[in-house]
């Protein structure tokens, strides 16, 4: 049992969950918590590097010998749990997790296609509902510019609540001209703009669409909203002027999904 904080693999741990540099460098991200140790270890496509869990949680869960399955594991002090984790009270399980590759190509290829479009997003917690609700709604691809929060931020990775696994994403070096190369494939966007020329629910989606959402508090560049096909609405009311970035997106995404059927 690893006992002390000042153990390697714990102090790597700890610069995982704090510095995108650094998962950059190891290709690793941190998940926490039983649900997202399990999804992880039973869905076929997700590589687990390796598990850590307290003594407490394998006495409780994990004694049985085919919970792991495979994987490796350390057992960790309670102590060391809590110096590990991104949250107040620990459920005493985390993995380190191969951070997954996409393709725009694989994105782009099926007769149906909805994307979300995001430029220069920084709250992980929007991120995180955006991603959640992209599963939601079937989008097949996330696509961020490259100055948006790190997807594989620990505070993200909770707000996912495991659609972090099943969404395909991808960070955009070059956003405007990946916006221009959808649009050469027959896939119009639609930029949520407080400027927007029409509401929302008066656009024909059909089966190929894009929905791109800007800045929480800049909104879209110029140079980024005048890429898009067009610029739509939500009407407001009182004195609201917009709404929060990851409502907007679900209200948006949501609309989309009715001419799935159509």
């Amino acid at each position: 049992m690893i006992s002390s904080a000042s153990n390697n693999q714990i102090k790597n741990i700890i610069k995982l969950q704090k510095q995108a540099k650094v998962r950059n460098e190891q290709g690793l991200f941190v998940v926490e918590g039983r649900k997202m140790f399990e999804e992880a270890r039973d869905q076929a496509h997700v590589f687990v590097e390796k598990a850590y869990c307290s003594s407490s949680y394998y006495e409780e869960y994990a004694k049985n010998d085919s919970y792991f399955k495979g994987i490796a594991f350390e057992l960790v002090s309670d102590s060391v749990m809590k110096e590990i984790s991104e949250t107040i009270t620990p459920q005493g399980i985390l993995a380190l997790v191969k951070k997954p590759e996409y393709k725009i190509e694989d994105m782009l290829r099926s007769d149906r296609v909805r994307l979300l479009l995001l430029e220069d997003l920084r709250d992980p917690g929007n991120l995180g509902t955006m991603i959640r609700t992209s599963e939601g709604v079937g989008i097949t691809g996330v696509i961020m510019s490259k100055n948006s929060v790190d997807i594989f931020n620990p505070k993200v990775i909770r707000s996912t609540m495991g659609s972090i696994y099943r969404v395909p994403f991808l960070y955009a070096e070059d956003f405007a001209k990946t916006l221009t190369e959808i649009k050469n494939q027959d896939v119009p966007i639609y930029a949520a703009h407080l400027a927007g020329a029409v509401q929302y629910d008066t656009i024909d989606y059909g089966k190929r669409s894009a929905i791109l959402i800007g800045n929480e508090a800049n909104g879209l560049t110029d140079e980024i909203s005048n890429l898009a096909t067009k610029c739509i609405k939500i009407p407001m009311e009182g004195q609201v002027e917009s709404l929060n970035a990851a409502i907007a997106a679900a209200v948006l995404l949501y609309e989309v999904k009715k001419y799935d059927t159509k």
